[in-house]
């Protein structure tokens, strides 16, 4: 009888929260919140912005909790071309306006999708590599193609 009027107790926010549903509620949220930073990177090469060409989309951005606020970012982008040429620079663009933007802590991690380019195993190193992203950045022609990529339209 005791366990039973316990468990009615139990208020609707805490059975969703015992369940695990706020937290992935939360992770979705997250997940849009980072969708909405990088749908809006233009390509380096076309006038479309990559949300148009579908090199990203809602389903290729999955948060996860690391800890008290700190979450990890894992972006699984498509190039439009297995060969494309462009891809470094994409990936590059995607770590520099979310670290720019994102108002929270986080650790990220951006990647090819898994047999979307032909050379994604090297992309992948070089996207995640902190020292080369920051060697990349010091590259002024790179930098300013970046920065028109990352850019609002109306900033």
């Amino acid at each position: 009888m005791e366990v039973s009027l316990s468990l009615v107790s139990l208020t609707v926010t805490e059975v969703i929260q015992l369940s695990g549903l706020a937290g992935t509620r939360k992770m979705e949220e997250k997940a849009l919140e980072v969708y909405d930073v990088i749908r809006s990177i233009r390509d380096p090469e076309k006038p479309n912005t990559l949300e148009e060409l579908d090199v990203v989309t809602e389903k290729c951005v999955e948060v996860r909790e690391l800890g008290d606020d700190e979450y990890l970012i894992i972006i699984k982008f498509s190039p439009t071309v297995p060969h494309c040429s462009l891809a470094t620079l994409i990936g590059l663009c995607l770590q520099v306006k979310l670290q720019r933007c994102l108002p929270f802590k986080h650790k990220l991690e951006i990647y090819i999708s898994e047999g979307t380019h032909s050379t994604e195993e090297d992309i992948n190193k070089q996207i995640n590599d902190k020292e080369r992203v920051a060697a990349a950045m010091e590259n002024p022609n790179l930098r300013e193609i970046v920065e028109q990529c990352v850019t609002e339209p109306d900033d």
